[in-house]
């Protein structure tokens, strides 16, 4: 992972350590979104994986999609 993407998985992290045990595991994918983020930004880079992860993000809603979304390969 680049130190760029060190940097930009400091925030998934904290939710995962602070907010994600008190909201509960309810997440519409698998694997859940910070998962994703995390993996997408160890892959990817910073810029791409970040873009990857708020892409997820912005999908996990009532009327999204749910069941097995994996980040894609390079």
């Amino acid at each position: 992972m680049t130190p760029l993407a060190h940097i930009a998985a400091l925030p998934v992290r904290a939710y995962r350590l602070i907010f994600s045990p008190w909201v509960g595991f309810n997440c519409r994918y698998h694997p859940t979104c910070s998962a994703y983020a995390l993996e997408a930004l160890e892959k990817h880079g910073a810029l791409k994986g970040s873009w990857l992860a708020l892409r997820r993000i912005l999908r996990c809603h009532p009327f999204g999609g749910s069941g097995i979304d994996n980040v894609p390969d390079k």
